[in-house]
């Protein structure tokens, strides 16, 4: 086996977490695919990968020379296409991540569009609300809500959020509306769980810290629920603008304390290939990016704003250095 097929094989594995998975979609027997795995791991003098009886992950040096070989990889396929007159029309498998809410609304319906448009494509998705690592978990593009940090990931801004509560009319005609923060500790309120620890919620006002205790009547890890739970009239709900759009505009829903909106998180799309991102992954981003900025809900102007409070959590992506997305 020359080594880019050695390289095939081996990102096979990671992708599968199976020596045996991987050796079937390519139709070798699984001591084939384990002899070529460590003929690689010989050659280069390091461990790629982590075998248990239960489960094959990439070690830190794998997850290195995975991201390199599918690089590598794409750009021979690309080059391989390109000399036959295939270069018009990308080809092979994606792999997007996006938070959960986000990507039922906006990625589901994209990807449906942009796989009827480019039939050589294929995608794998996950939604899911975590930090997804682009490298450790084989992801080519991620799309992300929030500031990031520096890092040498390559970055697409397409639109941008608001942070902000909300809660039924009908809640707040019996509950009164809050014209101050300390107000909220007298009101119902409703949490998510994967957002900052239950109980508080932080603002920013001024450049300070003000920390509000609060009376949660339901903590939930699914967006859905805390918004169906403050439609129903349980209490004020912490949010972002795009998950709440429909029912603001059908009147469900109200905007309590605006004043105290951070400033805008930006939507963007983020991948590890720079400049020299395959056919696939940059007719992916320009499709995506083109889409997201015509979404009237990722493009909204931002009410003055006197202060702010922290990510809501559900939703909201950041990448470090080892390039989560």
């Amino acid at each position: 086996m020359d080594r880019l097929d050695a390289m095939r094989v081996f990102v096979l594995v990671a992708e599968e977490q199976s020596f045996a998975a991987a050796g079937r979609r390519i139709g070798l027997s699984p001591p084939v695919v384990t002899r070529a795995v460590a003929a690689l791991e010989d050659r280069l003098g390091a461990r790629l990968l982590t075998r248990t009886t239960r489960s094959v992950r990439l070690t830190e040096a794998g997850a290195r020379f995975h991201a390199d070989c599918r690089r590598i990889l794409a750009e021979v396929d690309e080059a391989e296409a390109s000399a036959l007159g295939a270069h018009a029309e990308p080809q092979g498998r994606l792999a997007i991540t996006a938070p959960a809410m986000f990507g039922r609304t906006y990625i589901a319906p994209l990807l449906i569009d942009f796989l009827n448009r480019h039939r050589g494509i294929s995608v794998q998705s996950l939604f899911i609300d975590r930090v997804v690592d682009l490298l450790e978990e084989g992801q080519d593009v991620a799309i992300r809500i929030g500031s990031l940090p520096d890092s040498s990931l390559s970055v697409t801004r397409c639109g941008s959020v608001r942070h902000m509560l909300c809660a039924a009319p009908t809640y707040l005609a019996r509950a009164g509306s809050p014209e101050r923060l300390p107000d909220l500790e007298e009101m119902d309120t409703i949490e998510f769980a994967s957002g900052p620890p239950p109980g508080r919620w932080t603002f920013t006002v001024e450049g300070r810290t003000q920390q509000v205790r609060l009376n949660a009547r339901l903590i939930t890890n699914a967006a859905e629920a805390a918004i169906a739970a403050s439609i129903a009239g349980c209490g004020i709900v912490r949010v972002l603008s795009y998950q709440v759009a429909e029912h603001l505009r059908a009147g469900r829903l109200e905007v309590v304390l605006p004043q105290f909106e951070p400033p805008p998180s930006p939507v963007q799309i983020v991948h590890a290939e720079g400049r020299r991102a395959s056919a696939k992954l940059r007719t992916f981003v320009d499709f995506a990016a083109a889409r997201l900025r015509t979404a009237p809900e990722l493009n909204e102007p931002q009410p003055d704003a006197g202060g702010g409070f922290g990510p809501c959590g559900v939703g909201v992506g950041r990448i470090g250095a080892a390039g989560p997305g």
